[in-house]
């Protein structure tokens, strides 16, 4: 390695005196990374559509990163004590600051249980690099609602965690 090495994007004989070179060293972008706690809900026999139950929720502070996009990560085990057959669909919800209701983020994932007599675990991710309040703490929570008729048995969603990690992305 020389001593020329530091400038591989840049060039050291340019008249302008290493601005772009100046500019990338400028922008400083924190990574932001938050868990939340495990949370345990427990779905009871003959439980109708419609019916939400909340699993976990965070709270991310993203006032000082430019333009944020986040990468929001759950993750739970599904255990049944007696057989389980209805369908969930799980989904992120978004409210910031004075939002009177959630929006959701990403689409619902739908997990249909037919006789779980054991665990299994469920997962998924998100992304939200679409967000307009950048400069406000917004608390992000998973949602599981019931979307079959009637559920059969009952089943225990345990050590449901939300992860973020956020991070400035390409402005607009």
């Amino acid at each position: 390695m020389n001593s020329m090495s530091r400038y591989y994007d840049c060039d050291p004989c340019s008249k302008h005196e290493f601005e772009p070179c100046k500019k990338k060293i400028e922008k400083f972008c924190p990574t932001i990374i938050k868990c939340s706690s495990p949370g345990s809900v427990t779905i009871p026999a003959a439980t109708v559509a419609g019916t939400t139950f909340p699993l976990t929720s965070l709270t991310l502070d993203t006032s000082r990163l430019e333009d944020p996009c986040i990468k929001l990560e759950f993750a739970s085990n599904l255990v049944a004590a007696v057989a389980f057959t209805g369908t969930l669909n799980f989904q992120i919800f978004r409210q910031c600051g004075n939002q009177l209701t959630p929006v959701p983020i990403g689409p619902a994932y739908t997990f249909n249980l037919v006789a779980l007599l054991s665990s299994q675990t469920f997962s998924f991710f998100v992304c939200d690099c679409n967000s307009c309040f950048s400069n406000d703490c917004c608390t992000y929570t998973v949602i599981a609602t019931v979307t079959s008729a009637v559920t059969v048995g009952t089943l225990s969603i345990n050590n449901a965690t939300l992860g973020a990690i956020a991070t400035c992305g390409p402005c607009c």
